[in-house]
């Protein structure tokens, strides 16, 4: 996992490389790197009648059936894909989204899985994974940052902090990708993500791409209207500032989240979104929940806004155990804790 415990401060020099090599490839839409990415399909292998029956031939070599996912998930539960894809070029998710309707199949994006949980029954459809260079680039454009989906949300703030652009570095070490925490309108420090985005490329639900504006996207406390689309790339805004002012935030902020999470296991989400007026774990700790257990799954003592999957632990034991804290914390105050965690 990314951030572990008290490792932060120690592998934050590593990271600032890893983001300079990452902001180096081409933004979303460049062409040219199929070569450079692993391809799905062993060639010398003919596809099943599966893969043929639902996607024309031009994407099976991006097409896989009956992938496992708990690998790339941060919780590590879960069973296989019916499909998964990886596209390396833009075009082919819009030709696996226009599959996907035609034949009916149940469509999810998957950036970093850090709030995913999968059934051990697996997904019956096809999952879409952000991880090839045309969907995760990393671009500055004068004071502007064009983002793909796919890219990783503290290596965007990284980028930023690291060109003098204000707007991003509050955000240091949440998890997940670009298109998920814009979907969400993730926030922190009184500051949402929404508030410096100034378009979003998407696929929608009818299949069609295109480019919203940010006030097309509907940003509100922990939300958009984007959900049930297919984010692309997002152009975000940003302000110039002093680089060592926003390094020293970024450094503080980073070490503050890292204090904070549990430093055991590396199999840990957040299941909830803090409500507008108290956060999960203020909320968690009135009701006397913190460490509450269901099986081999907890949530953390000290953090209880962190769900923690031990050894052993089920996605079933992970659903109960949500579902109790919702129903008490309901109970007690009469707020109704929002998922931040999907099922599938």
């Amino acid at each position: 996992m990314l951030f572990a415990g008290g490792l932060i401060e120690s592998r934050l020099p590593i990271l600032l490389r890893t983001a300079k090599l990452a902001s180096s490839v081409p933004p979303p839409g460049g062409g040219g790197f199929r070569n450079s990415h692993r391809q799905m399909n062993d060639v010398s292998s003919a596809p099943s009648e599966s893969l043929t029956e639902y996607f024309p031939e031009d994407l099976l070599h991006v097409v896989r059936e009956n992938q496992p996912l708990r690998e790339t998930l941060w919780l590590g539960i879960g069973g296989p894909a019916r499909f998964l894809a990886e596209p390396v070029e833009i075009d082919q998710i819009e030709k696996l989204y226009t599959a996907a309707r035609e034949k009916q199949l149940a469509l999810r994006v998957l950036g970093q899985g850090s709030n995913v949980l999968v059934r051990e029954a697996g997904f019956d459809g096809l999952v879409i994974k952000l991880s090839a260079p045309a969907t995760s680039g990393l671009e500055i454009q004068g004071q502007k940052l064009v983002a793909g989906a796919g890219a990783k949300l503290t290596h965007a703030v990284i980028k930023t902090v690291g060109e003098g652009l204000g707007g991003l570095e509050h955000l240091v070490g949440i998890p997940g990708s670009i298109g998920a925490a814009v979907v969400g309108n993730v926030s922190a420090e009184g500051r949402d993500i929404g508030s410096v985005v100034e378009s979003i490329e998407i696929i929608d639900e009818e299949g069609k791409r295109k480019t919203l504006t940010g006030d097309e996207a509907g940003f509100a406390h922990r939300q958009s209207t984007l959900m049930g689309t297919v984010v692309l790339s997002v152009t975000f805004n940003l302000e110039p500032k002093d680089v060592s002012a926003l390094t020293k935030r970024m450094q503080k902020l980073w070490i503050h989240r890292g204090q904070r999470r549990p430093s055991e296991s590396n199999r840990i989400a957040m299941p909830f979104i803090d409500p507008d007026s108290i956060s999960a774990c203020e909320l968690i700790n009135s009701t006397g929940l913190a460490g509450i257990r269901e099986g081999d799954v907890s949530l953390d003592s000290a953090a209880p806004h962190y769900l923690i999957a031990h050894e052993n632990a089920t996605s079933d034991q992970c659903v109960k155990l949500i579902g109790r804290v919702r129903e008490q914390v309901l109970m007690q105050t009469g707020i109704d804790l929002q998922l931040n965690l999907q099922i599938w």
